[in-house]
């Protein structure tokens, strides 16, 4: 689930046009198919543990989540949601995704997966995105960013992710994942592949609650405690 959270601002004349994110070429579209049928493949030998601290995946009661991942880790994006899917069979999920030409790849994966994309970061669509994030969690959806992405800092977490959880009321739930066998890529995030029959961790971190009448600083003070909580869940 890549791309950065949108911001709440007032958009500008000429970020309140509509935008559509192209379309895949046929080429494109079998990248997306060959990724989904090699992450079935592959994840299917991974031993994964799974550690639920915060309490809500098990209530089915808890209402829609906002579920916080590393952009790094999106290997075990998909693991992870299966976990939620068998404790709450009738979730749902939308997530955020670039509306670059990768992120439009990513999308038609997780589609295959049943999982809802909402296209869009802070500087393409943004508005936009904000307003089918908070439409999805209407309808009950769970909602899914990489607060870092889709281009980094890595491990810094962007300001919009809060404001997202504010506007919706979903409780931010931040995830991390342990990988004891895996490759490194060479992007900024060095992203994480997992190798076959690896040894993984998904832990679902405590939750972090933001009022809908919180204060820009008391906002800002919520993203850091956020990154703090992720990053000591982070093992590198």
């Amino acid at each position: 689930m890549s791309g950065q959270t949108p911001k709440s601002s007032v958009p500008s004349r000429r970020s309140a046009a509509i935008v559509v994110p192209k379309a895949l070429r046929w080429h494109q579209k079998l990248v997306a198919i060959l990724i989904y049928v090699l992450i079935r493949a592959v994840s299917s030998t991974w031993r994964c543990e799974v550690v639920d601290q915060s309490g809500l995946i098990r209530n089915r009661q808890s209402g829609a989540l906002l579920f916080g991942l590393w952009h790094n880790r999106l290997a075990l994006s998909m693991v992870a949601w299966r976990y939620v899917k068998k404790m709450q069979p009738n979730s749902n999920l939308g997530a955020l995704i670039s509306a670059s030409k990768d992120g439009g790849i990513l999308s038609n994966v997780l589609s295959r997966f049943g999982v809802q994309s909402v296209r869009g970061s802070s500087s393409r669509r943004g508005p936009q995105a904000l307003l089918e994030l908070t439409s999805w969690a209407e309808r009950g959806y769970h909602l899914a960013i990489t607060p870092d992405g889709p281009r980094g800092p890595r491990y810094v977490v962007q300001e919009g992710i809060v404001g997202l959880s504010q506007v919706t009321g979903c409780p931010i739930i931040p995830v991390s994942t342990r990988v004891q066998w895996r490759t490194n890529s060479n992007s900024w995030d060095r992203f994480q592949i997992p190798l076959p029959f690896a040894s993984c961790k998904i832990v679902f971190g405590e939750p972090v609650s933001v009022p809908r009448d919180v204060s820009n600083a008391e906002r800002e003070l919520l993203r850091q405690d956020l990154e703090k909580r992720l990053r000591m869940m982070t093992q590198d």
